[in-house]
């Protein structure tokens, strides 16, 4: 596409079979939301379901809106609208606690299901996000394993040195956009007898994924980003059907009992995918979810991966010659949903942008990042953001004192 041509950018909207989608969120006026790889705006209408749920049911029917309204279910219910955006089969997610505590559980798990290889070693990359690395060291410590983080680019051929029992990554790289290969690494692992645990938060809503024809072994991913569920939306684990009897949960908690209002003293797992609860659901964030997950209910996501690409690519194109340095791959079959950007001073730079009504976010040191959620994200508002940017780096307004020192934005 030719540079800063705006009217090219307008007809690629006016074609967009996703174009009805983006009034389906509330969006503020005037800001450019490039951020929803952090936290995903509201659906339209979420706040008067919130009331009513807080109203008719919790404030109507109080404890018995439990079973009345199907609270006690939601985990599975919820579960079952997240598996089609993976390629899972109903059954084999569950949705609740955070993404921290459901990839302890994984972890845990995976490393249950290799005993007897001497000390496991957890693979992971450089690149990884910081909570996955701390859990990972934790789940080592309690279990006798090694976590080996190598470069992203070494996964590949250390994982082929066979003496991994755990390849545990995450799909889409936080900070660069980098995508790492779901399937032929979990087919490598297997090859290698490794169990896979993927974090598929970075992912899930923007791109086409299939675990279940990946072969992928234990997955999880958050609510909050691109799939819209509210900041702190619970997230969701999925377990391979072929390892459901097998999967054990490693925090026992009574939600996880096969008969919990039985009160019993002995832990017995419940059947398939509820073996994965922990404690009580909570409520109002799952409803909020559930809520959220509607709007995908009519989404072909062939189409949103597209329209991410061609996104993505356009911004790449639109930003080449800008004082910055791309470090998200050129080729879209190597980056996900979002373009991350090097720039000395990429903090100040984000608040000037902000402050012009571009919304991205920064992580240090240097690396600006902008997500494109393919259901509000349009072809005219990269090439407004693109053009604010070209002018917030010309005129050197980042360097305003108002743009230092301060937090990141998100």
């Amino acid at each position: 596409m030719t540079p800063f041509d705006r009217d090219r950018c307008r007809a690629l909207d006016d074609a967009d079979p996703l174009a009805a989608f983006r009034d389906r969120f509330v969006l503020a006026d005037g800001v450019i939301y490039l951020d929803g790889n952090s936290l995903g705006p509201p659906p339209v209408g979420m706040a008067e379901h919130l009331a009513r749920v807080v109203t008719d049911q919790w404030g109507t029917d109080l404890v018995r809106a439990w079973n009345v309204h199907g609270w006690v279910d939601l985990p599975l219910r919820v579960g079952d609208r997240v598996a089609p955006l993976i390629g899972a089969e109903p059954g084999s997610v569950i949705v609740g606690d955070s993404t921290t505590v459901n990839l302890f559980k994984a972890l845990g798990a995976a490393l249950d299901l290799r005993p007897g290889r001497g000390t496991p070693v957890i693979l992971t990359d450089t690149g990884n996000f910081p909570t996955d690395l701390y859990v990972m060291e934790s789940v080592a410590a309690r279990w006798g394993a090694q976590v080996r983080a190598v470069a992203p680019s070494e996964v590949e051929s250390v994982l082929a040195g066979g003496d991994v029992a755990c390849l545990a990554l995450t799909h889409v790289d936080y900070r660069t956009g980098r995508r790492h290969d779901l399937a032929g690494l979990t087919a490598l692992a297997h090859r290698v007898g490794a169990v896979t645990v993927w974090d598929l938060s970075h992912s899930t809503g923007v791109m086409p994924i299939d675990v279940d024809a990946a072969d992928v072994d234990l997955a999880v991913g958050c609510g909050y980003k691109y799939l819209n569920g509210g900041p702190g939306a619970p997230a969701y684990l999925y377990v391979a059907p072929r390892l459901m009897e097998d999967f054990s949960n490693p925090i026992a908690g009574w939600f996880g009992h096969a008969r919990p209002f039985d009160f019993s003293e002995i832990f017995e797992p419940a059947p398939g995918i509820a073996r994965a609860r922990v404690g009580t659901p909570h409520v109002l964030s799952m409803v909020a979810f559930d809520a959220a997950l509607a709007v995908f209910d009519d989404v072909d996501v062939d189409q949103v991966r597209a329209k991410s690409v061609s996104l993505t690519s356009l911004f790449i194109d639109l930003v080449d010659g800008l004082d910055v340095e791309l470090v998200t791959p050129r080729d879209p079959d190597l980056r996900g949903s979002q373009v991350s950007l090097r720039h000395r001073d990429g903090l100040a730079v984000v608040q000037a942008l902000a402050a012009r009504g571009v919304v991205g976010d920064f992580r240090a040191p240097d690396v600006m990042r902008f997500g494109f959620a393919p259901l509000y994200v349009r072809h005219v508002d990269v090439f407004d953001a693109t053009q604010i940017l070209a002018d917030v780096l010309a005129s050197g307004q980042w360097r305003d004192p108002r743009f230092s020192h301060r937090p990141p934005v998100t």
